[in-house]
């Protein structure tokens, strides 16, 4: 009976806004994978996700894996996997969203590239297929692209912009259009244990959504962080710990009427393994 219910509320959102559904857009528990796209320090693999601009600050390939059980039921769960590979001619990243159950379900493959433009600006591009699906009912896809830019106001200070489908992304069939959104971000890097962002989101037929969140490392090894979104009014929280070349990430979000939302994440870096603060610097003027 609840997966008929489910299979019905499913098909009753997407008949009435399919273009805006995204449930894979947005992470709800690791809303900081979204803000440390504007750190130096603490960006990772699954920043690019965020803001393709971010790619350019990784000198060490990575890969990753990331998933969330929304609101404690299957059918919302919501996974994604990434990967980061740095070249002399600047860095590709790749990435696959899944989000649903077999009744319902959102899929994304992305294929990334960024670069800097000097030591003050980075730029980056991606390229999407995105589908959604419910069995015996519908099944569509599109294509699109979107674009991030990041500007590095100090060594601590960082500022970026991003669009999602600017333009196009039309639904085979059906002829609707993937809504648009666009973010603007700031990151604090206050110390080397310290970091701070905040970022506004605006997508198509809904209102601004601000996150906003911190991180602190204790040490080397193991962090915290902790933030909110208010769209939601979601607060979100967790930690991480790194041995050698592994990171993993255990999370949660709560709110107020839907309830928990827990998360987990593991990365691992290749070759060099992760970088430290010194090494991740802004690039000197490669042009």
């Amino acid at each position: 009976m609840r997966k008929k219910l489910v299979t019905i509320v499913a098909i009753l959102f997407l008949w009435m806004k399919p273009a805006v559904s995204q449930l894979l857009r947005q992470p709800v528990t690791a809303i900081y994978l979204n803000l440390n796209a504007y750190s130096i320090n603490d960006n990772d693999v699954f920043s690019f996700l965020n803001n393709q601009a971010s790619l350019a600050q990784t000198k060490s390939a990575a890969a990753g894996v990331y998933g969330e059980k929304r609101f404690l039921l299957a059918a919302t769960s919501s996974y994604a996997a990434a990967i980061a590979i740095p070249s002399q001619t600047g860095t590709f990243g790749f990435q696959v969203k899944y989000a649903g159950f077999k009744n319902f379900n959102e899929s994304e493959v992305g294929f990334a590239y960024a670069r800097s433009l000097g030591s003050k600006v980075d730029i980056g591009i991606q390229f999407n297929y995105y589908s959604y699906r419910v069995p015996s009912y519908i099944n569509v896809h599109t294509i699109n692209f979107e674009i991030g830019a990041m500007i590095h106001l100090t060594d601590q200070l960082n500022a970026g912009i991003h669009v999602y489908n600017p333009v196009g992304g039309k639904f085979s069939k059906t002829g609707e259009q993937l809504s648009p959104a666009y973010n603007i971000g700031l990151g604090y890097d206050a110390s080397d244990k310290f970091f701070i962002g905040i970022e506004a989101v605006k997508e198509e037929d809904y209102p601004v959504n601000v996150q906003a969140g911190m991180q602190y490392n204790f040490v080397k090894q193991f962090f915290a962080r902790a933030g909110i979104s208010s769209a939601t009014s979601s607060a979100y929280g967790g930690m991480g710990i790194s041995w050698n070349n592994l990171r993993l990430d255990i999370g949660g979000s709560y709110h107020p009427q839907l309830g928990w939302s827990p998360g987990f994440l593991l990365i691992m870096h290749f070759g060099e393994g992760k970088q430290s603060p010194e090494q991740i610097k802004p690039a000197p003027d490669n042009l």
